[in-house]
């Protein structure tokens, strides 16, 4: 039995990739030698060609094999020598001298080519001399009828002996042996054997997770292995032992070359009295034999019942583990029946002692699995015996955990079909629906699938529980039908506002398979819920579309079961119309994307953190980047970068305040280390979901259900108060531990400097491992729920992993110094790669004007100009203080996508009204560099410049309060060097001189 030992399942996910490798030998090309009225026959009566497409499609299997007809021996011949084929069959009237020379021949010029004999004449197997003639010659010799079965077992058995040694030893594939040396009843049954195995196969297919568990089922099928003699079947069973599911076999045949009367009675006696928990089948056409089937013990059929067909399906099913699993006492009376792992496990705990003793000692539960495909579970249940455990409950309780490890095992890193009848949410990834994923839900699939397979990251972690959120995707087939149905196509093409675009999808109904299937969902789910968006192109490479889409908070916790369906109905709905919102509609367009064929799927997701009083948020959210694009101090850009706040993410989405570090550097913080100004930077509140809120009724605004929560006020919270330092205001300073005696300020410091929680050395490992997989720079959003108790795990929770946007640094981009000194602005610290000179129009903020209290209405200003660029096609420099696309109006402009959606390039400059860092980590800023959309930003440093009083000597186009637009005769020269993160932007020089510029300036 140790050979079993030599195959090794290893991750959860490694069984899968196992069964990718099975039936590697495939037969796809069959060359067919028979006469032109045989031929005839299997196409236009047997329909042959169809029959088996039929079957292989209706297994889901792919190429199916292709028939070639010759109608000679010499056009064969012609055919080989022309063509590959995996097998030749050959129908003949009777076996003559030709067809033996036939056969010879074909063995000598293609030796490893199997080929099949079919004889209509039944009479010919009646010669034993004929039959030892031909048996040398072809591998396999049939009768005949016209039954299309049994070309498509043929074809099945030909692939099992090609496969079966690799398949066994490599995965542990279980083996029937059928030994039987008449071609009559061989050709009788071997198509009955193959119709019960695709039988089984096809049941079991129906539970699979998904499509590829689906067909990897079918690859682990038992094999069929025929045998004409005793000696054949011995070396077979010594050769396949530890594989051996069920032995069938005639009662004479062949033993030492000579036609033995009793060899199947002593082949079975011999096999029982080695192993004696294989069932055994003797088949006889005289019915004396079946008490001596009683003595070895064996089941008995005869060949001549009129029931041979239901006989051999029982046997099956009773036997050999096929069909649902029967608990029975052990005087055979029925108990009770499991018909897949879910249904045998809670019966498992309720059958008396007798009745579990008596199934693990006839190894009924091992063979039961074995003959599902699960081979390493019944592997590691066959030694579930006394010696190994003592008591029947310690046997009980092994079993009950090798079936929870597997049912859990195998679905991490899984996108598994959502099965209401059986699903127990062990799964970290469901889908509803055939359609696409969308590009957001793929990249969650993708980390599911990382983390499932990165077994040494994840022990590195042991203590943490680290994974994705649990999550059920409602597939683009969803949208596809709620449009359709509703008739909401032409909203992709309307002028109407985001909330008229609203109100009609939320009068629309939800296709009822979606409202059925949500309803099961939310039977089993208590904790609170985001709904999110997965568009086909969100989180895409190069054009993100991150965050254009609308995402919703739900508590979920509504006691009215009927009252939090209906949110959630209604924030998918939400989630379908954002898809023709005005910024996403804008982004198309600036992208060359048609919004009308656009696809949403949506992203149920378990919402991290823990309850305090009435809110509902994680300890820490944030995003974490590879490359950073601003580094500082001795950071270099692939050290990475995190941007993180307590509570809920949406602050760093925004573009709001929040703690910036590198993951490698986790102690140098970017933030001031002047008193006033750190105290101005730290980050005050934190967004939170309201719970027990039964007033929230959806709109577009995304933020209804959600609350913002002073650091103050939230220090009560022991996980907040473990984030926080102190502020003491009679010294004036800030320390990093937190004190009775002050105002709690957000500081991380237990996090980053004194180690409280391996934050910096998981998002390192996590940015190294995504990059390597992706093969690009990497950013992932994520949570943290920290906890603080003994007997607590933490959880780090990867909310999404996507690819940041390619910089092209193919190109080589020389700034010189002659650029540099005719510069209108020169800064160190831009995003890019590249040179353009297609912009004459610059946009700016007027900086003596700038008050950081009308930043709104400074971005509906603006988007009043990028509106007339827009109708007249033109790109545009935009240049002002401050985050650009920030939701925090005192950090910057808070413009929105639509709001800029001609932009050609950006300019973010200082300001002492904002005292804040470059924009990073935010949609805004993904989409931006996603596009292409050169970055610059120009700080106090020495070395950067803009002239500003150039500019303000430029003939205005139009001005408001807060913004001008001025237009050159000639475009501006943009040029970038993305090696080393330097940019000029260069005046025409018929517009302006070196010296002129100096003059302008004051230099």
């Amino acid at each position: 039995m140790d050979k079993v030992k030599r195959y090794n399942c290893g991750s959860p996910d490694s069984r899968f990739k196992l069964f990718h490798d099975l039936m590697p030998h495939k037969v796809e090309q069959v060359l067919l030698v028979s006469s032109t009225y045989d031929a005839w026959m299997m196409e236009e009566d047997c329909r042959l060609s169809e029959c088996i497409i039929n079957e292989y499609h209706g297994l889901n299997l792919s190429r199916p094999p292709r028939l070639h007809w010759v109608s000679s021996h010499d056009d064969a011949m012609a055919a080989l020598a022309k063509k590959h084929f995996d097998l030749v069959i050959t129908i003949v009237g009777t076996i003559d001298a030709r067809i033996l020379e036939f056969g010879r021949h074909l063995n000598r010029q293609y030796k490893d080519l199997p080929s099949t004999l079919l004889c209509h004449d039944a009479s010919s197997f009646q010669d034993e001399k004929i039959l030892q003639s031909a048996r040398p010659i072809f591998d396999q010799i049939f009768c005949w009828s016209g039954n299309t079965d049994l070309l498509l077992a043929i074809i099945k058995s030909v692939e099992d002996r090609k496969n079966i040694l690799a398949d066994t030893m490599h995965a542990g594939i279980r083996v029937i042996l059928l030994v039987e040396d008449s071609p009559v009843y061989i050709s009788t049954f071997l198509p009955i054997l193959y119709r019960e195995l695709v039988s089984q196969v096809q049941s079991v297919m129906d539970e699979g997770l998904n499509e590829e568990h689906r067909l990897l089922t079918m690859r682990a099928r038992p094999k069929i292995l025929v045998a004409n003699s005793y000696d054949e079947a011995l070396e077979y069973y010594k050769q396949f032992e530890p594989y051996i599911l069920g032995v069938i076999s005639d009662v004479r045949y062949p033993r030492n070359g000579h036609l033995c009367g009793r060899a199947g009675i002593e082949l079975l006696k011999l096999i029982h009295q080695k192993r004696f928990d294989i069932p055994l089948l003797l088949v006889s056409s005289e019915l004396s034999n079946e008490n001596l089937a009683t003595d070895i013990p064996a089941t008995f059929i005869s060949k001549h019942s009129q029931a041979l067909l239901e006989e051999i399906h029982d046997f099956f099913i009773n036997r050999l583990g096929f069909g649902p699993f029967v608990f029975k006492t052990p005087d055979g009376r029925e108990i009770s029946r499991a018909t897949n792992l879910h249904t045998i496990e809670q019966q498992i705990p309720n059958i008396s002692q007798e009745a579990f003793t008596y199934h693990c000692n006839r190894n009924d539960f091992s063979r039961w699995f074995f003959a599902r495909a699960e081979v390493e579970l019944a592997d590691k249940v066959r030694p579930n015996d006394q010696n190994t455990f003592p008591t029947v409950d310690n046997r009980r309780l092994n079993l009950l955990k090798l079936i929870r490890e597997l049912k859990t095992g195998r679905q991490k890193g899984l996108v598994v079909n959502f099965e209401p009848s059986t699903m127990e949410m062990n799964a970290d990834f469901y889908k509803i629906g055939k359609g696409s994923l969308g590009g957001k839900a793929r990249g969650l699939a993708f980390v599911s699938r990382l983390l499932a397979n990165n077994e040494a990251f994840l022990g590195k972690y042991a203590s943490l529980h680290i994974s994705i959120p649990k999550t059920l995707v409602i597939t683009t087939e969803g949208f596809d039908e709620f449009i359709e149905t509703n008739s909401l196509k032409p909203l992709a093409k309307s002028s109407q506002t985001d909330a008229e675009i609203a109100g009609q999808f939320l009068q629309a109904p939800l296709p009822q398979w979606i409202v059925d299937q949500l309803c099961l969902y939310l039977s089993k789910t208590k904790y609170p819920l985001a709904v999110r968006s997965s568009g086909l192109l969100e989180d895409a490479q190069n054009r993100a579309y991150a965050g254009l889409y609308k995402t919703y908070m739900l508590s979920n916790d509504n006691p009215d079961f009927q009252y939090r369906l209906e949110e959630l109905c209604c924030a998918v709905k939400l989630v379908y119309a954002s898809t023709y919102f005005r910024n996403p509609k804008r982004f198309a367009q600036r992208v060359g994307h048609r919004t009308e064929e656009e696809k949403m799927a949506v992203i149920v997701q378990q919402l991290i953190g823990q309850a305090h009083r009435d809110l509902f948020y994680p300890a820490i959210s944030g995003v974490a980047q590879s490359y950073n694009y601003y580094p500082f101090s001795r950071m270099k850009p692939e050290d990475g970068i995190v941007s993180m706040v307590a509570g809920l993410g949406k602050t760093v989405m925004q573009g709001g305040q929040s703690l910036r570090f590198s993951p490698r550097y986790p102690k140098l913080v970017s933030r001031s280390t002047d008193v006033d100004n750190m105290l101005k930077e730290l980050q005050g509140a934190l967004y939170a979901l309201r719970l027990k809120d039964e007033s929230i009724s959806l709109t577009i605004d995304e933020d209804s259900t959600l609350a913002i929560q002073q650091i103050a006020e939230a220090a009560d919270n022991p996980v907040i108060s473990f984030l926080c330092g102190t502020y003491l205001p009679d010294e004036h300073r800030i320390r990093d531990s937190r004190h009775r005696q002050g105002v709690p300020v957000l500081t991380f410091a237990n996090l980053l400097k004194y180690d409280g929680f391996p934050l910096s050395q998981i998002l390192t490992d996590i940015l190294r491992i995504g990059q390597e997989a992706m093969g690009c720079p990497v950013e992932i959003e994520f949570s943290v729920n920290l906890c603080l108790g003994a007997n607590c795990q933490p959880d780090f929770a990867i909310l999404q992993m996507r690819p940041m946007s390619a910089r092209d640094e193919h190109i080589q981009i020389e700034i010189a110094e002659d650029d540099v000194e005719r510069a209108f602005c020169f800064t160190t610290k831009a995003l890019g790669n590249g040179e353009t000179s297609e912009i004459t129009d610059i946009v700016y903020v007027k900086p003596d004007c700038f008050d950081a209290a009308y930043t709104v209405e400074m971005a509906r200003q603006v988007s009043r100009f990028n509106r007339e660029m827009q109708d007249q096609d033109r790109k545009y420099l935009l240049l002002g203080p401050g985050r650009w696309g920030s939701a925090d109006r005192w950090l910057g402009i808070p413009v929105s996508w639509s709001d800029i959606s001609s932009v050609g390039a950006i300019i973010e400059t200082v300001c002492p009204q904002l005292n804040v860092e470059p924009s990073q980590g935010s949609h805004f800023f993904h989409n931006l560099t996603s596009l292409g959309i050169p970055y610059l930003n120009v700080t106090d440093d020495r070395c950067d410049s803009l002239h500003w009083d150039w500019l303000s000597m430029q003939a205005t186009l139009g001005e408001t309060r807060f913004i001008r637009h001025t237009r050159l005769v000639s475009p501006l020269t943009l040029k970038i060097d993305g090696r080393s993160s330097k940019a000029v932007v260069l005046l025409p020089r018929e517009e302006i001189t070196v010296d002129r510029l100096a003059s302008a300036t004051g230099n």
